[in-house]
């Protein structure tokens, strides 16, 4: 059964980068959601059929929760996450820092999950239990044990009218404390590359099921650490998210509260 799952995961994912890269620096419609710069375009919606298409000739009893769709819901205790394009802003602006996030849930936690960006032939896989992987080849998370020699990432809400905190006044700790701290604009992308030790840590407020699904399964895999801004258990559906190479989290909670 589970190497049916990946092979349908694998081929999904692929199926959906192909239209990323039909359309990439293309003409494509563009419009805005609910906010001015939440942006969806036509090539979400293509690639969002081409992968649900795939995953539920497979498996059609399924459920399917995905970015633009919302929920194709059943009675299965199979859930698969899906985020068609992760970085719509970059995509639209022909920034190649985007990819295509698919996760896979059996029962409530998260089981396989893989995230591709075609523009730098970057094929990120974790199955749980089994590590994670960068284009076949096992990754894990950096062995910095100092916050002050750490390079962070973190991206900003569109809305931030549900958020206690000012995400602006957490990043200037960072920035005040002399680290070097990126915004990439893709959050799946940030997971990722927290997997594979490019960066040592990652927050952000306010992301979506879909955003995280798959990335939180590789960091876990590649011998990271996840939670809430609290430090408890993380779920793909909580509305903070800190991961880091699990050396540094402590005194990375401290800042951020």
């Amino acid at each position: 059964m589970n190497d049916k799952l990946k092979n349908t995961l694998l081929t999904a994912i692929h199926e959906g980068a192909k239209i990323l890269r039909h359309y990439f620096e293309g003409s494509f419609e563009i419009k805005s959601k609910d906010t001015l710069n939440n942006l969806v375009t036509e090539v979400d919606k293509k690639a969002e059929e081409a992968i649900i298409n795939i995953i539920q000739g497979e498996f059609p009893s399924h459920f399917i929760l995905s970015e633009e769709v919302g929920e194709l819901s059943t009675e299965s205790n199979y859930k698969w996450i899906i985020d068609p394009i992760d970085g719509t802003v970059n995509f639209a602006h022909g920034i190649p820092i985007c990819c295509i996030s698919i996760g896979l849930e059996l029962e409530g936690k998260m089981i396989m999950g893989a995230v591709f960006n075609p523009f730098m032939n970057e094929l990120f896989f974790a199955e749980k239990g089994k590590g994670a992987f960068l284009n076949n080849k096992p990754i894990h998370v950096s062995n910095s044990h100092q916050i002050e020699s750490a390079c962070l990432v973190t991206g900003f809400p569109y809305k931030w009218a549900t958020i206690d905190t000012d995400p602006i006044k957490v990043f200037e700790k960072f920035i005040r404390m002399g680290l070097p701290v990126r915004r990439l604009g893709s959050a799946a992308i940030d997971l990722c590359w927290v997997a594979a030790g490019r960066f040592d840590g990652f927050w952000e407020y306010n992301l979506n099921p879909w955003d995280i699904a798959a990335g939180y399964l590789i960091i876990e895999e590649a011998g990271g650490k996840i939670t809430n801004f609290k430090g408890e258990s993380y779920s793909v559906y909580d509305k903070e998210t800190l991961a880091t190479n699990g050396k540094i989290h402590d005194e990375i909670l401290k800042v951020i509260s």
